[in-house]
């Protein structure tokens, strides 16, 4: 049976580790047991761009280290021949990767090969390549020829994404051909189709009707079924178990809203307002200026900090930096004082000194460093966000998206656009879409008018408001026939209380706590901006993607207004060979989901997700999200203005 704590990202990281070893089996079957009984040989790994992508967000040179890799190189550039080293490929399956491959072998540049693809090798191109190799008269150097299936990017434990942006624009693109929205549905469902061999069981698939994620589901059952069909004996063997999971396909259509929604989460601060891109942030070193040079921080899968601060809101993370910088210093001081000098930098490795206690001192300098350097790194990250905090007034994006549609929240969203600020034109505009399409009633014209005049005024492109409008009209988007509801009951509100308090008392000291980290930059405005921060701290509410998985997961806990939505979505048994999807399916509780959207993600309905999942209490659920892509709010905003 597979393991049901194992995450996404373990997984895809044991998938890659076993390839690194020549495929061969561990003789353990914990999937987390590592490398240890493996003997080791060192080896070349050959990449191209979308495997190193693959690679990169799960492990970092140390992992590959460990694996016996000494060398990575991108197969299309020019490398030096190892006659005498084996090489291990990891490519997509593409004519020009077999031809380099062929080039390789040709060359003798290396003493054994072991090829990997990231996909399915179709059966035209491995009879191509056969061919190609045969003609070298060295097809004995081909020791293993595999598919592995990892073909997407995972960047959290249960989180992934296949990287394919624009394709919101394009599947809603009336100009763009049938054959053109298929083809892009195949290769959609091909990434889904990875991941679930990579999870390693069959899903039971529910998808809604009428749009790409239908498609997507039909051309992904088909695929799974003949995976069934052509391994019976191996699915059975690892799939026995009655507690299947579910695999939800969404089209981006049931939220737009939540694509634009200014998040508190720090995870989702640091996605929306820097680039956050396979686990690589990317900031402005002069925080004024956002033309400025930038850096980029890595944040490492095993970095400490952001795996337990990324999911919580940004006052509890600053409040965590500095408890932790608190924790280095007190254990800092503690090793210096027992070794006996004033600093760490007086630590020597080399040193002959073997007492005990230098012996202990020196050996958790590594590690010690390596907390440090993380620490220094969400403080830098932290400073900034602070910074455009104040200067985009973001504060009052995030009070009013919090709040329900009225006279008195139309009336403060009217008093923003007088704020003198012409950086934050993308987020007023967000604030306002998000207010129109959560609207039950509908805004007023006149308000609507005011709100257009604005942009227009300042020469600013209003197409996304054009195709939203569209949308609305055509659609009558599903958000409005899904039924929010509060994580938690009496006891949760209360805790949720208690929290906006503690949260209060944190802000009115967060300005003192980030002035040194950001330059002494910072000044008079800070005041205003946490006494705006202390009155919106979000309650804890499901967005619409929750409630769908809700009442799919858990139905007797969902309302009946959000059962009645999805009794009507499509379902899928790959392993029933007719008749599943032409029957009504029952009611039934699932305890593990893949949720996919078709159109773009983010990681506002990832956290979503995870806080709905961690929030059943007598029966733990666990979710897996995915989509084609992670698009940010401005990313998607300019998706939608270039759609027809």
């Amino acid at each position: 049976m597979v393991e049901a704590n194992v995450s996404l990202r373990d997984r895809q990281k044991a998938s890659i580790e076993k390839m690194l070893m020549f495929n061969k089996e561990t003789s353990s079957a914990d999937i987390l047991s590592g490398l240890n009984d493996q003997e080791m040989i060192w080896k070349v790994l050959i990449l191209d761009s979308k495997s190193t992508a693959i690679i990169s967000s799960v492990m970092r040179v140390n992992d590959l280290l460990k694996s016996g890799v000494t060398i990575h190189s991108l197969i299309h550039q020019k490398r030096s021949p190892l006659p005498d080293v084996p090489a291990v490929y990891f490519l997509e399956p593409t004519p020009t990767n077999l031809d380099l491959i062929v080039q390789d072998l040709t060359e003798d540049k290396y003493s054994e090969i072991y090829i990997n693809f990231s996909s399915h090798l179709s059966r035209d191109l491995l009879e191509y390549f056969a061919e190609r190799v045969s003609v070298t008269g060295k097809a004995e150097k081909v020791m293993q020829v595999f598919d592995q299936y990892t073909n997407f990017i995972v960047t959290e434990p249960e989180l992934f994404s296949l990287e394919l942006n624009e394709v919101y624009r394009t599947i809603n693109d009336p100009e763009v051909s049938e054959e053109e929205i298929g083809k892009i549905c195949d290769t959609v469902a091909d990434g889904i189709y990875n991941a679930v061999l990579t999870i390693g069981s069959i899903p039971i698939i529910r998808a809604q009707k009428g749009g790409p994620g239908e498609l997507v589901a039909q051309k992904l059952e088909s695929k799974l079924r003949d995976y069934v069909i052509n391994t019976r004996s191996n699915v059975d063997s690892i799939d026995n178990s009655l507690d299947r999971f579910v695999l939800i396909i969404l089209d981006r259509n049931i939220d737009i809203a939540s694509m634009f929604a200014h998040s508190w989460i720090y995870q989702c601060l640091v996605f929306d307002v820097f680039q956050l891109s396979r686990n690589t942030i990317t900031v402005p070193v002069n925080k004024e200026d956002e033309n400025a040079s930038q850096k980029k921080l890595d944040i490492d899968p095993n970095d400490f900090f952001w795996t337990a601060n990324a999911h919580l809101p940004f006052p509890d993370a600053v409040e965590n930096v500095e408890k932790a910088l608190a924790d280095y210093k007190a254990q800092v001081e503690e090793i210096t004082r027992k070794a006996g000098v004033s600093e760490l930098s007086e630590l020597d490795p080399a040193s002959n000194n073997d007492t005990l206690l230098m012996q202990e001192a020196v050996s958790k300098l590594p590690q010690l460093t390596a907390r440090k350097s993380v620490i220094d790194t969400h403080m830098s990250v932290l400073a900034a966000l602070l910074s455009r905090l104040e200067n985009n007034g973001l504060d009052a994006f995030f009070e009013l998206e919090q709040s329900q549609d009225s006279p008195k929240t139309r009336q403060r969203f009217l008093g923003t656009l007088k704020d003198g600020k012409t950086n934050n034109l993308s987020d007023k505009l967000r604030t306002f879409l998000i207010l129109y399409l959560t609207s039950t009633t509908g805004l007023p014209a006149d308000f609507v008018k005011r709100a257009e005049g604005y942009f227009e005024e300042n020469n600013f492109d209003i197409s996304a408001l054009k195709h939203v409008y569209r949308l609305r009209e055509i659609m009558k988007l599903s958000t409005m026939s899904l039924q929010n509801k509060t994580l938690g009951g009496s006891e949760s509100r209360d805790a949720a209380a208690s929290s906006q308090t503690n949260t209060s008392m944190l802000l009115s000291g967060l300005s003192n706590k980030l002035y040194g980290l950001t330059e002494g930059k910072i000044q008079g405005g800070v005041d205003s901006l946490i006494s705006g921060i202390k009155n919106f701290l979000p309650e804890k509410k499901t967005i619409p993607i929750s409630n769908v998985v809700e009442a799919i997961m858990d139905p007797l806990n969902s309302s009946q207004k959000n059962l009645e939505t999805t009794d009507d979505y499509l379902y899928f048994d790959p392993k029933i060979f007719r008749g599943s999807h032409s029957k009504k399916p029952k009611r039934q509780s699932y305890n593990k989901s893949l949720v996919f959207v078709v159109g773009g993600g983010n990681y506002y309905e990832y956290q979503n997700l995870q806080e709905w999942a961690h929030s059943q209490q007598s029966n733990k659920k666990k979710v897996i999200y995915g989509s084609t892509a992670l698009r940010t709010p401005e990313e998607f905003l300019k998706e939608i203005s270039d759609s027809k």
